[in-house]
Formats: C-alpha cells, structure tokens, sequence
C-alpha cells in the first residue's frame, strides 16, 4: 500500500480522482500499477519536510489505482473512509494502520437520489439562466451521485481546508450531505451576484462606449461645420485651438484642460458653464509665451526722455542706468523703481515714457485705497462672482507677458480685516518669487520676471518696511518756477490748444501771464494744478472765439482775470516789518515746500507755556526741547519767563502741522524774543535740534528752498549734514540762495541775533 499525505483536498468515497504519476514520487512503497491500493492521510496544515505525527488528522481516505490512460496520469478512485491509527514516521517512510470508519446510513436510497436531483437541477437552471455553455451543462450532467458532483466543483466551491475535512468527518450520511449543499448552494448564489455584477458592468461599459463613440462623432462633425462655418465655432472648439496655441506651461494646460473637460460635460445649460467659460477665455487671452528680446536703443531712450519729459535729471539718469543694466544682461534686471514726489510731477507719466523707450505695451494699475488682499491675489473661484487680481487682469490687457507695469500710489494701500494687500505685493515685487506667481482665481503658475515693474508713491512713510525694502527710491523734486514755465510751454499749453480745438495761431500767452499763473493760481510741487488752469484759459477762450468776440486772442498779465477770474493762492512772503520772536521756517507739503512764520510771544502770567496753531507731538516735543536749549544758553534772559507766560504759535491754525524740521526755527525765534533782537526776515531756516544743540537733518530740502526762493528769501540755513542733498537742488534756486551749512544752534543765533 502506498500511503500519500494530501493537504486541502476534498476526498470522498466512490470517486474517481486523475494524478500525475509525479505526484507520488518518494512515496512509491510499491509499483504504480492497476490494483495497486493508496491511503491517502490529510494534513491539519500545508507543510514541508519532515513531519511529525501532530501534523495529521484521524481519518483518510482509501484508495485503489484503476488504471492509466497515457501511462503518466493514474485514474485512481476511491473507496472507504478510514480511522488512522500507529503512525510512524521514519527516514522519510510514513506507516500506518487503517480500519474503515463506519457510517450511518440515516438516507434512504431514495431521499438521496431526490436530494442528488435537487442539487443538479439547480445547478443546471444556473447555467441555463447565465448562458454559461453547453460544456458546462455536459460537465454537470456527466456526474453520477453528489460525492462526485461536490468533488467535480470543489475547486470553484467557497471552502477552506478545514471545511473540506469535516465533510469527510461527518458520519451521518444525512448531514454530510446537507453540508454538500449548503456549499453549493452558496457557490450559486456568489456566482449568481457575480454574473449580475459582470452583466452590469458590461451593461455599463457598452454605455459608455456608445457615449464615447456618439461623442467621438459629434466631435467629428462640429469640427466639419466649424471647418466650414469659422464664423460659428462652437465655445469647446474654440478654447481648443486657444490652448494649444497659447504656450502654457504644464500647470496651466492641465487646469485649462480640466476645466475645458467640465465644460464639454456639463454643457451650455449647466449654471456653471458661464463660470467656466469666463476662466478658459481669462487664462486663455493671457500671453504665456517667453518673449523675443529686443535691443535697448539707450541714445532713443535718452530723446524720449527729454523729449517728453523737462527738468527731472538725476531722475532720467537712474532710468538710463537700468535700461543699460538690462541692456548688458539681455533680460530684466536690476531693483523695482520706486518714484516717491509731490502730486503732478510727472512720476506715472515717465512709466509711458519708459515703456514707450523699450518699445513695449504700457499698463497702469491704481492701488490706492484697495483693502483687500483679494485685489492683488484674485478671489478663489469657489466664491460667487470671483475675479482674477488686478496684477492679471493688468497682464490680460497688455496681452503681453513683458509690459512696463506702473503701480500707482503704493503708499496708499490699506490694511484691515480684508487682508493685507501690501504683504501681497511682496511676492509680486520679488525678483525671486515672482517667476512663479499664482493668482488664486488662477491657481497655476505665472511668470512675472519679464515685467518691469515701477511703482509710485507721495511719500514712503505709509508703505511698510518689507516691501520698501524691495524698492529703490528715486525721489521726484517739486518743479521750479522755470521748470513749470517750460513744461507749460512746451507741453501743457499745446495739449490744452489741441483738446478744446483751437488752432494754435487763434490763442496766444504771453511769458508774463504764464509766469503770474504759476506765481499766484498755483501752490504745487507739480504741474497737475497748472494743467488745469491752462485748460480752464482754453475753454475759456473757445467761448470768446465761437462768441466771435475777437479774431485772434492774446491772453496777456493784465487780461489773465478774464480767462481764470481772482488769483487762487497766497504764498507767503518775507517779512516786510521784523519784530522780536517771529522767526522764518521752511516745511514740505504734499503740495511742494512752503515758508512757515514761528510767531512767539510774552504776556502778563505765571510761567505757563500756550501752543496754537493745531501742531503734532513732534512739533510740540521740538518746543519743548528749544525752551530747554534756549534757557541754558540765555540763563539771564530766561528769567522773564518766571512770571510772564509764553504763547508760541504758527500761523494757518486751521491746518494741521507736524514733522522734525522746525527745531532751529522755534530755538532761533525763542531766542529773539528773549533777548529783544529781531532776527533778519531775509533770512529762513530748516533743520530739527538736540538737546546739546546739534542741528539735525532734514527731509524734503530741494522743495523747501524753491518756497524761499520764491517768497523772495536770499539767505537760508540747513543741517550741515544735508549738504549732499544739494545736488537735487535747481541751479536757478540755488544761484538766487546764498546756503549756509550749519552744524550748532549758536552758528545760526551769532549771525542773527
């Protein structure tokens, strides 16, 4: 007898069972031949050599070998099962001893061919219903009783090894059977929902299939009609042909694709196809595409410059240097220009001139009073009504990805509960981050290396530190008077003929009647103000030429009321009657520089100290420091001040002052008052003091001795320290000017008092 351990396998009696002759070898104990009997002992689990007597559980099976059909395959069937006993297991040789397990006949011969009927009908209604094949229906009527029916199909049944065992370790007849079809039955009805599930998933796919096919047609056929008809190109089509052309990077195309898809599936009645359409014609209308370098003419950029812009020369000289800078490295190079000066003095339109001297598109963007970090970034576009940022939307109308981009009043830029759009900026700004700037409504990629950014600004005391780190200054100086002359002259005036249509030989101005508009309608660092009067005198005068009053008219300085009505501005003018105590400043306004009288005075009192004229904490600490600077220096003269008050005041008091400049004024007019010397009215001063009587330095100098030169002041004193910042000063204000550097409050108070 040949003893062979088996491991999840199902033996049953009365089956037949086909082996290779392999699947013996190292257990021939005797030829395998017809006859020749086989124990079959099943293992608890699969395992290798060597075994133990553990390993295996009490009943086998019994065999005989029936024949072979091809002399390699043995057709063995099986015969009883079998009670395991005296396992022994030696160099490699397994022995046993077998005695048939007796069963309990509980079903009747009858009840089992019922039972046997039962089970091959439902299997071959399974069949029949899932058209499964005719082989399939012979493989199941081949079968003669259910042991060979469950053994044919064990390997498709849902049964573990141990389940397999303990069919063949059921005694009862009755029961074991019922466990077989139990099994079966559960292997129908998994092969029931698994046929369903495979008809509706081919249900599913042929669906979409014909979707794909149908969609593929239609396709084929809006591309004939848009081929013959381009007028009436479908929206798909058309963003089609937009993003291939367009050059996106990777990001770009795959949201743009994305959203395309959507928009192909939702179709025009979806209520977010509007949506979809407005991003698709935004990122698609945007120039994606590196641009060709062009060479920088510097000598063409240097006649564009003089040509539309007069005066202006360190300022024209630091544009020329950057536009060598990127001349030299082919790309665009070098800081973000920061234009910082008075309204009207020509810093947004030199970015025209700019862009105009690099041949390249112009775009302006208004920054100020936004609040919103949205208005840079742009709005995610899961929000209702989200818009790209003004920064793309800029791009989108330049339709180029190098314009000159002028960012006008910086310093303007608010920062609340919306966002700070100041700290936005910075990514913009930033050379180094700029290259990959993602807008939110966007969100993809864009690089903005290639644009030339200049920014604007009043003043650099509102824009914070980070961002005006990213910035180089360039100031703009207030024009002088002569300055103002020639850009009227040249450039306002000829602008104001061609707006309201006169023809230039119909309207003459005289020198004089400029001048006296400059001099008395206009108090300004700029020229915005002088634009406007000079467009007030032309339609002034097209009501006088279509009245046909005169022939030709001449607007002269004693006719210039006619045309404007009363002078508007009254500068301040030196002092025509010193007296002790009133002591000439100089101050910056928004509106260019000013003279401004510190105007002291004694009265009956108790050593109290009054200040009008609606000053800052600034001013007020800079009286107090020159009360303190004068009674140390004038310990006798400082005496009246015990029983007399001090009234300090600045005329304008509706106008609020501040700043660090008038230290040296306050101290110079304590001074005359104390000591009852009137300080010389040609004389002015700027400049902020310390208590050990350091004149400090000061802002906004050029403006400041424009307003002395033109209120007729001949002599000024400045910080020694802002002795440099004379090179911004105009050589016609400082030919008229005698300026004196000092660095003590005694250099000024021993030439004066």
């Amino acid at each position: 007898m040949i003893i062979r351990p088996v491991y999840d396998l199902l033996l049953l009696p009365e089956v037949s069972y086909y082996f290779k002759k392999d699947f013996f070898q190292g257990y021939e104990s005797e030829p395998l031949e017809t006859g020749t009997d086989i124990l079959f002992l099943l293992l608890k689990q699969e395992k290798e050599e060597p075994l133990s007597i553990e390993d295996f559980h009490p009943i086998g099976v019994s065999a005989r070998i029936e024949g072979s059909s091809d002399g390699e395959t043995l057709q063995i069937r099986t015969c009883d099962r079998v009670d395991i006993s005296d396992i022994e297991i030696s160099d490699g040789q397994i022995l046993a001893s077998a005695a048939i397990r007796p069963e309990i006949k509980d079903l009747t011969e009858e009840e089992e061919k019922e039972l046997f009927r039962q089970i091959r009908n439902a299997l071959l209604k399974f069949v029949q219903t899932y058209q499964l094949g005719l082989w399939v229906r012979n493989f199941i009527l081949q079968r003669k009783n259910i042991n060979e029916t469950v053994c044919a199909l064990s390997d498709y049944l849902n049964l573990m090894a141990e389940d397999k065992y303990a069919i063949l370790a059921e005694d009862s007849k009755k029961k074991r059977y019922e466990l077989i079809r139990e099994a079966i039955s559960e292997f129908i009805e998994v092969a029931k929902v698994s046929e369903e599930a495979r008809s509706a998933q081919k249900d599913d796919q042929e669906q979409l299939y014909r979707e794909a096919a149908l969609k593929k047609q239609i396709d084929y056929l809006q591309k004939e009609l848009d081929d013959m008809h381009p007028e009436n190109v479908s929206d798909v089509r058309k963003f089609e042909n937009k993003i291939a052309k367009a050059g996106m990077n990777k990001e770009a195309k795959k949201e743009a694709q994305k959203v395309l898809n959507r928009m192909r599936q939702e179709g025009k009645e979806s209520h977010e196809y509007g949506l979809l359409y407005d991003y698709l014609d935004f990122v698609t209308s945007l120039s994606w595409k590196t641009p060709r370098v062009s060479p920088i003419d510097l000598e063409k950029a240097e006649a564009i410059l003089d040509e539309e812009h007069y005066g202006l020369k360190k300022v024209k000289e630091r544009i020329i240097q950057q536009l060598a800078v990127m001349a030299l490295n082919k790309k665009q190079y070098g800081s973000i220009l920061l234009f910082v000066g008075a309204p009207g003095t020509g810093k947004t339109s030199i970015g025209q001139s700019i862009a105009k001297a690099l041949g390249r598109k112009y775009v302006r963007i208004s920054l100020g009073g936004i609040r919103d970090e949205a208005e840079i970034r742009g709005h995610r576009r899961t929000y209702i009504g989200a818009m790209p940022g003004r920064i793309m939307e800029g791009m989108k109308r330049s339709g180029v990805s190098n314009p000159v981009m002028v960012l006008d009043e910086v310093d303007k830029l608010v920062k609340d509960y919306g966002g700070d759009p100041a700290s936005a900026l910075l990514e913009v700004l930033d050379p180094e981050q700029n290259n990959t700037f993602t807008d939110h409504y966007m969100n993809v990629p864009y690089d903005l290396s290639n644009v030339l950014f200049v920014c604007t600004a009043n003043t650099t005391d509102t824009i914070p530190e980070p961002l005006l780190n990213r910035m180089e200054v360039i100031s703009f100086p207030g024009y002088t008077a002569v300055e103002k002359f020639q850009i009227a002259r040249k450039h306002l005036f000829p602008k104001a003929l061609t707006a309201m249509g006169i023809p230039k030989e119909k309207l003459a101005l005289t020198d004089e009647a400029l001048y006296k508009i400059i001099d008395e309608y206009t108090m300004e660092a700029g020229v915005r103000s002088l634009k406007k009067l000079l467009d007030t005198l032309c339609r002034t005068a097209a009501v006088k030429l279509v009245k046909k009053e005169d022939g030709d008219l001449t607007v002269t300085e004693n006719n210039l009321s006619e045309y404007l009505g009363r002078k508007q501005m009254n500068h301040e003018h030196k002092l025509q009657d010193p007296q002790p105590g009133v002591v000439t400043g100089l101050a910056w306004t928004r509106g260019g520089g000013e003279i401004l009288f510190i105007e002291s005075k004694l009265t009956k009192g108790k050593g109290n100290l009054l200040i009008t004229g609606q000053l800052g904490d600034v001013m007020k600490e800079s009286v107090q420091i020159a009360l303190s600077l004068v009674k140390s220096l004038y310990p006798e003269e400082a005496r009246k001040l015990e029983n007399q008050d001090l009234h300090i005041h600045v005329p304008a008091g509706a106008v609020p002052k501040d700043g660090p400049s008038a230290g040296i004024t306050l101290v110079t007019a304590l001074a005359s008052l104390l000591t009852d010397k009137p300080a010389d009215p040609d004389c002015a001063m700027t400049g902020e003091v310390s208590l050990r009587g350091n004149v400090m330095p000061i802002g906004g100098l050029p403006e400041k001795l424009m307003a002395a030169q033109r209120a007729g002041i001949s002599r000024v004193f400045i910080p020694y320290e802002n002795t440099e910042d004379l090179e911004d000063v105009a050589d016609e204000v400082k030919d008229k000017l005698e300026i004196i550097p000092v660095k003590k409050v005694t250099d000024v108070l021993g030439r004066l008092l």
